[in-house]
């Protein structure tokens, strides 16, 4: 029987290092990794494992200028458009990665994978079972960051990258980013925490209760068991509103919409004269119908309610968990979040200076709520490219 270390090792070895040229020429590399298997935390092996990503940048000789950015819910490895760099929509992080930039190409090999459990090349709910080759559909197991993070840590691996010099992310992607701090301490030189806390709140696990409910009761979701390309339009579609909804907040949506009657269009049953704030929900829920899948929407939510720092071996308390971390650590909270709340990620840079480590907290001030990290540019790189720029 196979041991831990030879499930993750991988099967094949499909990373080829970059020709010799300056960092700033090199193309974006995609690729996936095929696992012969992944240990995960409720006790049972996922086997065999794909884990799609993408990279920018060239790995140096000494192989130690990885930086691997984590995407959030419903993200993807695409963090970075080489056809259109100036473009946020083209790529979900496109102003902070390329030669210059936060994420400086020219110094870093940057890395972004699609997460388990998501629908963009990663194995999840779409993917064949080995059993049958139908969809996994609800016998893909209830991953968790955890297992997230310890199938980056084989991807990590595959690419021949014994040690990070960061690993980012915001809301999800803030949580993963946590994870390897704890996990792998001695794998990373910094962690950047993005509006992403320890643990969510009772409020921000009600919210996610009520969108997963809206999927499975609709009658389209078939317990899960929907043919590919079909599903739950209407159930995917309000969860998404619901989360919109939590990546906003009142003053930016007070702002923006108001009371202001609708000017565009919508597919939504009508009842009364339309806003254009519900239209803009409306059109948010519809993009999304149009570009994931409901159960990675189910099981991914799930993941990131079900996060909890001090769970785990070596852990018991957020204090024993934060004393586990040798990186240096950048919290960045958002004034108008109320999702992972400012306060708390100041607390959590607090608490993990208590336990003897080295964290700093900035915060981003917007209108824009949660989403701000995916918004404000410039003050993006204003808070985070000087700590990248600091000694390791």
């Amino acid at each position: 029987m196979s041991n831990s270390s030879d499930l993750l090792r991988p099967a094949t070895r499909p990373f080829e290092e970059m020709p010799d040229q300056p960092a700033s020429e090199a193309t974006a590399g995609r690729g996936s990794v095929a696992l012969p298997g992944l240990p995960l935390d409720d006790g049972s092996v996922l086997a065999p494992v794909t884990i799609a990503y993408e990279t920018w940048g060239r790995l140096n000789a000494a192989r130690d200028n990885a930086v691997l950015v984590c995407h959030a819910l419903t993200g993807d490895a695409h963090a970075r458009d080489e056809q259109k760099p100036d473009d946020p929509r083209a790529g979900w992080w496109n102003p902070l990665i390329g030669p210059g930039r936060v994420f400086d190409t020219a110094r870093f090999f940057v890395i972004c994978s699609n997460i388990l459990g998501s629908c963009y090349g990663s194995t999840g709910p779409t993917s064949p079972h080995p059993k049958d080759g139908q969809p996994y559909r609800l016998r893909f197991p209830l991953v968790s960051v955890g297992d997230m993070v310890r199938a980056q840590r084989a991807l990590v691996d595959a690419l021949g990258i014994k040690r990070l010099a960061a690993v980012a992310g915001g809301s999800l992607g803030g949580l993963q980013a946590l994870e390897w701090a704890i996990a792998f301490p001695e794998m990373l030189e910094r962690s950047i925490v993005i509006a992403a806390s320890p643990r969510l709140s009772a409020q921000g696990l009600a919210i996610d209760t009520i969108a997963r409910q809206a999927i499975m009761c609709d009658p389209a979701w078939q317990n899960g068991d929907y043919p590919p390309g079909a599903g739950p339009t209407a159930g995917l579609g309000i969860a998404r509103m619901l989360g919109i909804l939590t990546y906003t907040s009142a003053p930016g949506l007070e702002a923006r919409f108001g009371r202001h009657i609708a000017t565009r269009d919508s597919n939504w049953p009508m009842f009364g004269p339309r806003l254009d704030i519900e239209t803009y929900f409306q059109h948010q829920g519809e993009k999304l119908v149009r570009r994931f899948d409901a159960n990675s929407y189910l099981y991914l939510s799930s993941a990131m309610d079900r996060y909890d720092a001090a769970e785990g071996p070596g852990r018991g308390s957020d204090a024993a968990a934060f004393a586990r971390i040798q990186a240096a650590v950048l919290t960045v909270g958002i004034d108008t979040d109320w999702l992972y709340p400012a306060p708390q990620m100041r607390a959590l840079a607090d608490d993990i200076n208590a336990a003897g480590g080295r964290a700093r907290y900035v915060e981003l001030h917007s209108l824009e709520g949660h989403d701000a990290f995916l918004k404000e540019w410039d003050q993006m790189d204003k808070l985070l490219r000087p700590f990248l720029a600091e000694p390791a």
